[in-house]
């Protein structure tokens, strides 16, 4: 199993790590039931990296092809600035995109090859971040309102059908100081590090509970990373 899915909880992101697993693996199953991921059919990888939400569709669908910038042992496609990609239109049945779109600047031309692979009935499942750290991959350019991102994808063709708050406001100031405790101490020995486990366990706890308590009206619109689900808008 990929590190990001069930990491264990002295990690430094495990809290948000975990949640976005748990999310997305509720979209997977609401797919799969759909009768949306099937078989036989393709799931699309926007910016896959090293792919760690691989398991969760790989068992249900045909082909998971994974897209990116650079050359990979698990990259089946590179993207090549200004092309599209060598991707029948229509061919996809799912396309995925995991805390990529704060990383790109063209997103008028990501997001349209996003729909031109999707199916007439296909779904995109995308998250970014609403707030977080500055944090380049190689570049780092914007953070979303809920309101904002749902815009952003419905000037570009699709109907947001579901949106998933992960990490409300409280969770994510403790989770914000977490980082910096850890990588302050991940540089003070082994010792540093030992207390930097402790203290990111103690915090995940904190992290639990200040989500159970913020109200779910104020996690829906200050969370640190929406996951959407939208599919394409068409007019006939």
């Amino acid at each position: 199993m990929h590190p990001r899915m069930n990491p264990p909880i002295w990690r430094h992101d495990a809290y948000t790590l975990r949640k976005l697993a748990t999310a997305l693996q509720g979209i997977v199953n609401k797919l799969v039931s759909g009768g949306l991921l099937t078989a036989t059919g393709t799931v699309v990888d926007f910016g896959a990296g090293d792919t760690p939400y691989r398991p969760l569709f790989a068992p249900h669908c045909g082909k998971y092809l994974a897209c990116d910038l650079t050359a990979g042992p698990q990259i089946d496609i590179v993207f090549k600035p200004g092309e599209a990609l060598d991707l029948a239109a229509a061919s996809a049945d799912c396309v995925v995109s995991f805390q990529v779109l704060e990383h790109v600047w063209d997103i008028d031309a990501y997001l349209a090859e996003c729909r031109r692979v999707l199916a007439r009935d296909g779904r995109l499942v995308l998250s970014t971040h609403g707030t977080w750290l500055y944090h380049p991959h190689p570049t780092d350019y914007r953070r979303w309102t809920r309101d904002g991102l749902c815009k952003e994808l419905e000037e570009r063709g699709f109907e947001v059908l579901d949106v998933h708050p992960i990490v409300g406001p409280l969770a994510w100031t403790t989770q914000f100081r977490t980082l910096a405790y850890h990588h302050v101490l991940s540089h003070l020995g082994p010792l540093g590090r030992l207390c930097g486990a402790g203290l990111c366990a103690l915090m995940y706890g904190r992290m639990l509970l200040e989500d159970l308590i913020t109200p779910k009206a104020l996690r829906e619109t200050n969370s640190a990373i929406y996951m959407l689900v939208a599919r394409p808008r068409h007019t006939d």
